[in-house]
């Protein structure tokens, strides 16, 4: 958005087009991404092959859910922060929950299982690739994401990266579970937060060098 336009849209007091302008640019960008995240799963990775099995353990919806919740909130907190003087506070608490949650269920899991399981628990068996391969499965998102928020009012670029990292980061990782076969909670915990932090820090990194206007 150019500079004149802005000005004379907080003259006006007209929030209502910039809204449905943020709302249509974000779903233009997930319709772009998210197939691009698939299909790198698909073609580099593939799906776990006990798919239809794992639908009935309740670990495998916690690892799919808790991410999508993040990328919920990171949507919110994204659509307000593209709009002048819009808070984002409660958005942010919403992403923050989740992590909260997850770090409860695995101080809980971590204190109750057998000494000799908990690194097991926490390491599995793809601690290496785990962080890295949900960081390349949000990058789509990421990339659409900021192409959208480019065509909008951030007044807060850095927030608004990290906000987008926070929605790309929750897609990415929820593609992701549906390969990964790790399904303890400090796993999740430790290297799927670790996974999803990665686009947020680059866009928080990238917000004030590619939103800049």
């Amino acid at each position: 958005m150019k500079t004149d336009e802005l000005i004379a849209m907080l003259a006006t007091g007209d929030v209502a087009a910039p809204r449905r302008a943020a709302s249509r640019r974000l779903r233009m960008a997930l319709l772009a991404g998210v197939p691009v995240s698939l299909l790198i799963l698909f073609a580099e990775y593939g799906m776990r092959r006990d798919i239809v099995q794992a639908m009935f353990w309740p670990m495998f919806w916690v690892k799919v859910l808790f991410p999508l919740c993040i990328a919920a909130a990171g949507y919110v907190a994204v659509q307000r922060l593209a709009r002048p003087g819009v808070e984002a506070r409660h958005a942010w608490m919403g992403a923050a929950l989740p992590v909260l949650g997850i770090w409860v269920l695995a101080a809980i899991a971590w204190f109750t299982v057998p000494m000799a399981e908990r690194m097991p628990s926490l390491m599995g068996q793809s601690w290496r690739i785990c962080a890295a391969s949900i960081g390349l499965m949000a990058l789509p998102v990421l990339a659409a994401t900021l192409v959208a928020l480019k065509g909008l009012a951030p007044t807060r670029p850095a927030l608004a990266g990290a906000a987008a990292g926070a929605l790309a980061g929750g897609v990415g990782a929820s593609v992701y579970a549906l390969h990964c076969m790790e399904l303890t909670a400090p796993f999740l915990a430790v290297w799927y937060v670790s996974g999803i932090a990665v686009p947020v820090l680059a866009g928080a990194v990238l917000g004030p060098r590619l939103l800049r206007w």
